[in-house]
């Protein structure tokens, strides 16, 4: 029967038909997308999704080494470890509002502020879920804040973790370095090498010269979070954490220095009055240094992440440059000390013998420049010259000797040359030669005269003038300078161990050195000499005094911010020797920056320290050797 419609006629049926299997084939296909998109989800990429899930839950923290210690040879810690609490921060989970709320609570200061902006922007540059140090070595009281404050301060963690700290504040401060956390360009230079962002490094002398071996290896910790970023129990964690949750920390190896830190002492106690000055002391027979001293310095406790922006640009602004290491990094003008390297090269090419003198009538003319001795000594040889540091007896030997072949001399000794410690930047010098001069100017003989003392275009550093001073006293061998003694881990076993090194020999007859090793004497220990005021009634030493004209005197009257002592256009005052003048063991240089007279200011300070040495610290040293040889028996 057909069923007709008022608005036309047709099956019905069929039409039905159709349209729900148009509806089964719709239902189908998305039922089938559901789940082809669950297979896909659970199967092909579960454990993906997985992995992503556990990241925002399971964290990591490394687990900082313990660092080396460095100490003197006696076993003294002059770089050491302590407990402090360091702060760190989730940077996924430190929000403006937990921001504000840390900087209430712990009432930071300008500074502090700024460093927590830096720090955080640093660590959600390098990973949003690792935690990042904000804060080193804070109180008890700001750890314990933290502590009660937990629930309000979500990603932020307390750590109770080892930290540097030097025991004797500033003594060798120059020379030992600080350290502080590395900028943008180091963290690309160490980042693969295991490095994080918010580490502390060697910023500064053995510090950093020693960084692969005093940083150790870190630790790793892995632990969970909540939504709110606290952690949860070990326990309840354990079947997220895959492996170990923990793999500890590797401590670093030490550093056993040659320095001697009762020495040391001495030596910085001896230039306490002056307001800027070098030290070095040397051993004779090996190149190792026993002392290294540099003023005005810094502590390395306050640069080690404690400095204030403040206090460092008033450091900056000392016009005696306290982050300058004045053994290594300044050179000087080195005055009368030079005279040696004059002599020497007469004596070697035979234009000069023992008996040989010249009259000193007080100036030396050249052309019409008239250069000014110290006084009128007459007539004098060689060993007086020295004793009583005549400038026109070596005037006048430079003029036969010429520039060249002192710049041979003065290069034979290590001057020109960075020693080769390779601390703090050991910069070379300069040693002028007459082509030197002539790539800059005309040459002129002035030059020859201004070099024969020290003076001029010649500038050595505090180090190479006793490492010099060092191989006249030995014989001509020239060391290169010896720091560290060995390295060991943390148990005791010697891991490297550095023997004395000989730069070269320098070939010199031994009566030559003679002569001038008695002229030396005589400079302390004769009536005349120039440091005879400093003799020693303990042990004799002998050296050569120096008073280094600065350039730019003429305009002393113009600086107006002068220092008890000091003065950037007053001469520099030296003296470099040896003790004892026969059979000698330790040489030393001391410079008293713009400190005058080298006799009158300089050679006592060498005076008390190598008497210290000899009544004190050498009888230290054998009690010490023979307590050590006991104990082996």
């Amino acid at each position: 029967m057909l069923i007709h419609s008022k608005w036309g006629s047709g099956p019905a049926l069929p039409e039905l038909h159709r349209r729900l299997r148009w509806i089964v084939i719709v239902v189908v296909a998305t039922f089938a997308a559901l789940v082809g998109r669950l297979w896909q989800l659970q199967v092909v990429r579960g454990e993906r999704y997985y992995e992503q899930t556990l990241s925002n839950v399971v964290h990591q923290r490394f687990l900082p080494s313990i660092r080396g210690k460095i100490v003197d040879r006696r076993g003294e810690s002059l770089a050491d470890n302590r407990p402090a609490f360091n702060i760190y921060v989730t940077p996924r989970t430190f929000e403006a509002g937990v921001a504000n709320r840390l900087i209430r609570l712990l009432g930071l200061s300008g500074d502090e502020v700024e460093r927590l902006r830096e720090r955080v922007e640093a660590g959600h540059k390098r990973s949003e879920m690792t935690p990042v140090l904000i804060f080193e070595d804070q109180s008890r009281e700001r750890a314990e804040l933290i502590k009660q404050a937990s629930f309000q301060l979500p990603g932020v963690e307390v750590h109770d973790e080892p930290f540097r700290y030097y025991p004797h504040g500033e003594l060798a401060a120059h020379l030992i370095g600080y350290m502080n956390q590395m900028t943008a360009a180091e963290l690309e230079k160490y980042g693969p090498m295991g490095y994080d962002a918010s580490e502390l490094v060697g910023r500064y002398g053995l510090e950093r010269a020693f960084e692969n071996y005093l940083r150790g290896k870190k630790g790793i910790e892995h632990f969970a979070v909540d939504a709110r970023g606290q952690r949860i129990d070990p326990s309840e964690a354990a079947s997220l954490i895959a492996g170990d949750p923990v793999i500890e920390p590797v401590a670093g190896h030490n550093l056993v220095l040659t320095i001697d830190a009762e020495l040391q002492r001495l030596a910085e106690r001896a230039v306490q009055r002056h307001p800027a000055a070098a030290v070095a002391v040397v051993e004779i027979e090996t190149g190792r240094l026993l002392a290294l001293v540099s003023k005005p310095s810094f502590e390395p406790n306050t640069m080690t992440g404690h400095l204030t922006k403040a206090e460092d640009d008033l450091l900056k602004a000392d016009p005696r440059k306290p982050y300058i290491d004045k053994n290594m990094r300044q050179h000087y003008p080195p005055g009368s000390t030079y005279k040696f390297v004059v002599a020497l090269a007469a004596l070697e090419r035979g234009l000069v013998r023992q008996e040989d003198t010249a009259t000193c009538p007080g100036h030396h003319d050249v052309g019409r420049q008239r250069f000014g001795c110290t006084s009128s000594h007459g007539p004098v040889n060689m060993v007086q010259a020295i004793q009583h540091s005549c400038n026109v007896y070596f005037w006048t030997l430079a003029e036969k000797v010429g520039m060249d072949r002192m710049a041979k001399i003065a290069r034979a000794f290590g001057f020109g040359a960075p020693t080769g410690l390779g601390l703090n930047g050991d910069v070379p010098g300069r040693v002028p030669t007459r082509d030197w001069y002539e790539e800059r100017t005309s040459f002129k003989i002035g030059y020859t005269i201004n070099a024969a003392t020290g003076q001029g275009d010649v500038e050595v550093t505090v180090l190479q003038l006793a490492m010099a001073y060092a191989a006249l006293a030995n014989g001509g061998q020239l060391y290169v300078p010896q720091v560290v003694h060995r390295i060991e881990t943390a148990r005791g076993d010697t891991v490297v161990d550095y023997k004395p090194q000989i730069r070269r020999q320098i070939d010199i007859e031994s009566e030559k050195l003679a002569l001038l090793r008695r002229g030396m004497w005589m400079v302390v220990n004769e009536p005349g000499g120039t440091a005879y005021q400093a003799r020693s009634e303990v042990v004799e030493f002998a050296g050569k005094t120096g008073t280094a004209e600065v350039r730019g005197r003429r305009q002393r009257r113009k600086y107006q911010g002068e220092l008890k002592g000091w003065h950037p256009y007053r001469n520099h005052a030296w003296f470099a020797g040896y003790a004892p003048a026969t059979s000698p063991e330790i040489g030393i240089a001391v410079l008293i920056e713009h400190g005058g007279q080298g006799g009158k200011t300089a050679a006592p300070v060498a005076k008390r320290i190598i008497e210290g040495y000899f009544e004190n610290i050498k009888p230290q040293m054998a009690k010490l050797r023979r307590g050590q040889g006991d104990a082996t028996r």
